[in-house]
């Protein structure tokens, strides 16, 4: 290969000396900003894959000073020496992630670009959303060090995905120097056009997702849970209008206890166990059950002094009751402590115990009856 025989000009040489001389404060400004963003991106609420950051090389810069070095007047007209990216998971993340930046910096839109915008419709490539930037003196001023404000730099804002693609890209098609023939090409632009599908599909899906959640949190809370099915997402928005609160509340009455409250989640897997289909199946059975459970609490702490209780106790009694009704005896008690509290040797022992100790309950005897 060739070697490179360029010898910058004066004025590139001169650009070249400025870049050395404000090298320091170019990697320094740099760390300052990739930190910055992580913070703000943070506040923000918007989880990134990455935030990425770079000072362009002087090897970098006598390239490019090469080809265009005569349209820049000093070291400050260059807007990219700092380069920071931004790398989303999903491509409407991608908008946010702009609006903070026009929120927070001061943005040069003669020289940022929408590359999404300026995409090709016959073909795919790479997208992304360049801002030059510059920090406003709201949010750093220091009279030492003026030139901070001064500096303009790029940041890039793309999915993970289109990152995915601008890398195989360019190792595919152009990191060798050998033209790729137009079949090869070809099959480059439709991988890259499922990509940018699955890109779509990623935040469609989310979107619904998130739609479907407030849906789910809106019937619960008007009380239409007979419309809701039972999964993970609709378990958790029934636990947050506290549906056991009033039978911990009268349990504890019983000895004027204190309740620690504890995550119910694990709960999910016993209704499930119980065939519920509807959080309306769960509820049936929390109402229908919670006079058993408060019997099967009084025989447990009525002639105790225990005054601390688990904001489990309602509805693992309401699951015993059930249990017990269904007759299921010992094995489904021993299945209930298991699920709920782990494997161990000592739970069919204690599903004997509890059994045991249920079965002259007012409510196992009116099921006799």
């Amino acid at each position: 290969m060739e070697e490179n025989t360029y010898k910058p000009d004066a004025h590139s040489q001169d650009l070249l000396s400025q870049y050395r001389e404000n090298l320091p404060v170019f990697k320094q400004m740099t760390e300052g900003l990739a930190s910055k963003l992580k913070e703000l991106l943070s506040g923000a609420g918007i989880m990134t894959a990455a935030v990425e950051s770079r000072v362009k090389t002087e090897a970098s810069l006598a390239g490019k000073l090469e080809k265009k070095g005569g349209k820049y007047a000093g070291i400050f007209d260059i807007t990219d020496i700092i380069g920071l990216r931004i790398i989303t998971f999903y491509s409407d993340d991608v908008d946010k992630v702009a609006s903070m930046m026009e929120r927070y910096f001061e943005i040069d839109w003669a020289n940022s670009v929408d590359k999404r915008k300026a995409h090709e419709t016959d073909s795919f490539g790479y997208l992304s959303l360049h801002y030059i930037c510059r920090i406003p003196e709201k949010l750093y001023n220091n009279p030492e060090y003026k030139i901070i404000n001064k500096i303009r730099f790029e940041v890039q804002m793309r999915t993970l995905l289109q990152h995915a693609w601008a890398n195989m890209n360019h190792d595919t098609g152009y990191k060798s120097g050998v033209e790729v023939p137009s079949s090869y090409m070809r099959q480059l632009s439709r991988l890259a056009g499922i990509l940018e599908l699955v890109d779509d599909e990623f935040s469609r899906l989310r979107t619904e997702i998130n739609d479907y959640r407030r849906n789910v949190q809106a019937l619960v809370a008007s009380g239409n849970l007979s419309e809701v099915p039972l999964d993970g997402d609709t378990f958790r928005s029934y636990l947050e209008i506290k549906p056991f609160d009033k039978l911990n509340h009268r349990i504890a009455a019983i000895n004027q206890a204190e309740i620690m409250e504890v995550p119910l989640m694990n709960f999910l897997t016993m209704f499930k166990a119980f065939q519920c289909k509807t959080l309306g199946d769960v509820d049936k059975i929390r109402k229908d059950l919670s006079e058993a459970s408060y019997q099967i609490a009084r025989y447990q702490i009525g002639l105790s002094d225990i005054d601390i209780i688990s904001s489990s106790i309602g509805p693992q009694n309401i699951c015993l009751a059930h249990i017990l009704l269904s007759g299921a005896g010992k094995f489904g008690v021993k299945f209930m402590l298991d699920t709920l509290n782990g494997p161990s040797e000592s739970n069919e022992q204690m599903a004997e115990f509890l059994v045991e100790q249920a079965k002259d309950l007012p409510f196992m005897n009116q099921q006799k009856q």
